[in-house]
C-alpha cells in the first residue's frame, strides 16, 4: 500500500510566510498617459517616459517605514515597455529622454531595496502587447522571454520573487520547462508567483481578502482576473496565498492616475483588508503608483504610513504570549494574574511539517464566575490566525485544537487590547 505525502513547506516558503506584508509598484510608461487602461491598444511612445524626479529611495523607505518586508516592481507589463535598457526590445528606457536614454530603473530599484533591506521582487508580464510576434512565433516570443529574464535575473544580483501576472496569456502555451530551468539556473533561490513552477499562489481576486478557511495546500490554482478557467497542478502542492489590492479604488488602471486620489483608502479600510489577507494566514501586496515625477504620492504615502502606525499600535505590545501558556494535550491555556480587557488573540501554527489544525475553538476565562465562554472558533490556523473579539474583561485564554492531522504545533500565540 503507497502512503500518500502531506505537502510540506520548503524554507523559502516558510520565509515567504513570514513576510506577510509589501508593496506593489506599477511604474512605466503607462503613468505618463493619463486614463489609459491596462490593455489599452492606443499606441504609446517612450518619447513621453520621463520621471525627472525618480527617487526609488523615496518609495522603498516608505514601505520600510510601514513595515512592509518585501516589494515587486513592473519591470515589463502588459504593454511591454521594459524599465531597464534590454538589448531585446527597443521598446524601453533606453529609447526615453529620461537620463538621455541611459537611465536604469530596475537598478535604482534593487538598490534601495538592498539600502534598506526590502527582499526585492520583479513583475513580468508574459504577455507582450508590443512584440508582434506573440502570437504569430510562438518559439520565437519564447526565445524573447527567456532573453528578457536572463537580463532580468543575471544583472542585477538576488532577486527574491518573480512575480507573472497571467492576464493576457489566457490560451497562449509557453515552453514553461525551458523557461522555468534557465530562472532556476540563474537564481535556485527565487520564489516565482502563480505560473510555469509557482512557490505561491494568487488569492482569486484583486480585493485584498482571502476566504476563510484558506487552505495551503491546493490542486489548481486561479491565474487571470479575465477568465475563471483554473490551471490544473496535477497533484496537491503546497502554494500559500497572497492578496494583492489597489491602494486607490481604479478599475481600469493599477497605474498613477491624476483622477483618482479621492480613492484613497482611509485607515479603516485597509486595517479591514489587513484582517482578511494577513489574519487569514495569507500574505498582503499593496499597489502604490508612483506618478510621472517619479515619486509615491503624498497622499498615498501619508494612508500607508498611517496604516503602518496602526498595525504597530494594535499588535507590537502583546499582554502575553505563547510563553506565559501551559499546554495540556492540544490545549494552550494563559491564565493573567489579574484580569484585563481582551480584544484581539493572535495565533501561529507551526507549518514545517505541514498544515494539521482542522478545526480549533478559542475561549476566554470571566472574570468574575472564572467560568469558559467560547468566542471564536475556527478551521485553519495557518500562519497566522488574527481573532478579533468584542473586548471582555477576562481572566484567562485557552486555545484548543479539536481536530487534526497530525499533532498540532503551536509557534506562536498572543492576547492583546488594542483598544480600538
Amino acid at each position: 500500500m503507497q502512503t500518500i505525502q502531506k505537502p510540506v513547506p520548503s524554507a523559502k516558503q516558510l520565509a515567504y510566510q513570514d513576510m506577510e506584508f509589501g508593496l506593489f509598484l506599477h511604474f512605466g510608461l503607462r503613468t505618463f498617459y493619463e486614463g489609459y487602461a491596462d490593455f489599452d491598444e492606443r499606441p504609446m511612445s517612450p518619447a513621453d517616459f520621463n520621471p525627472v524626479n525618480l527617487d526609488c529611495e523615496q518609495w522603498i523607505r516608505t514601505a520600510k517605514e510601514a513595515g512592509m518586508q518585501y516589494a515587486v516592481l513592473t519591470a515589463k507589463h502588459h504593454d511591454g515597455f521594459s524599465n531597464w535598457p534590454s538589448k531585446y526590445s527597443s521598446f524601453s528606457v533606453e529609447a526615453s529622454p529620461w537620463k538621455d536614454g541611459k537611465g536604469d530603473v530596475i537598478r535604482e530599484y534593487v538598490d534601495a531595496c538592498r539600502k534598506y533591506d526590502v527582499k526585492p521582487g520583479l513583475y513580468y508580464s508574459p504577455y507582450d502587447g508590443s512584440a508582434n510576434f506573440y502570437t504569430q512565433d510562438a518559439k520565437a516570443y519564447d526565445d524573447y522571454f527567456v532573453n528578457q529574464i536572463t537580463e532580468l535575473l543575471g544583472n542585477y544580483g538576488e532577486i527574491d520573487i518573480l512575480w507573472f501576472d497571467g492576464c493576457g496569456s489566457e490560451g497562449h502555451t509557453y515552453d514553461w520547462n525551458r523557461i522555468i530551468g534557465e530562472i532556476r539556473r540563474l537564481q535556485p533561490g527565487i520564489l516565482i508567483f502563480n505560473m510555469g513552477d509557482p512557490d505561491f499562489r494568487w488569492i482569486g481576486n484583486e480585493d485584498g481578502v482571502a476566504s476563510t478557511p484558506t487552505w495551503n495546500v491546493v490542486d489548481s490554482t486561479d491565474f487571470s482576473i479575465l477568465t475563471d478557467e483554473k490551471e490544473k497542478l496535477g497533484a496537491q502542492m503546497w502554494l500559500p496565498a497572497e492578496c494583492d489590492v489597489q491602494l486607490r479604488y481604479n478599475r481600469i488602471s493599477w497605474f498613477y492616475s491624476d483622477e483618482d486620489e479621492h480613492m484613497v483608502k482611509s485607515v479603516d479600510e485597509l486595517m479591514g483588508l489587513y484582517y482578511l489577507s494577513v489574519g487569514r494566514g495569507t500574505n498582503l501586496l499593496l499597489n502604490i503608483g508612483p506618478n510621472r515625477e517619479g515619486l509615491l504620492p503624498s497622499k498615498d504615502t501619508q494612508h500607508l504610513t498611517q496604516f503602518g502606525e496602526e498595525i504597530r499600535r494594535r499588535f507590537q505590545r502583546p499582554i502575553a504570549t505563547l510563553s506565559a501558556c501551559t499546554q495540556e494535550g492540544s490545549k494552550w491555556t494563559y491564565k493573567a494574574q489579574e484580569s484585563h480587557l481582551v480584544d484581539h488573540i493572535i495565533i501561529q501554527e507551526d507549518l514545517t511539517r505541514g498544515e494539521n489544525v482542522l478545526q480549533f475553538k478559542v475561549s476566554v476565562i470571566t472574570s468574575k464566575s472564572h467560568g469558559l465562554i467560547t468566542v471564536h472558533e475556527g478551521r485553519n490556523i495557518g500562519h497566522k490566525a488574527i481573532i478579533r473579539i468584542p473586548a471582555i474583561k477576562a481572566a484567562g485564554v485557552v486555545v484548543e485544537i479539536t481536530e487534526s492531522d497530525g499533532e498540532p504545533i503551536i509557534r506562536e500565540l498572543s492576547v492583546h487590547y488594542s483598544g480600538e
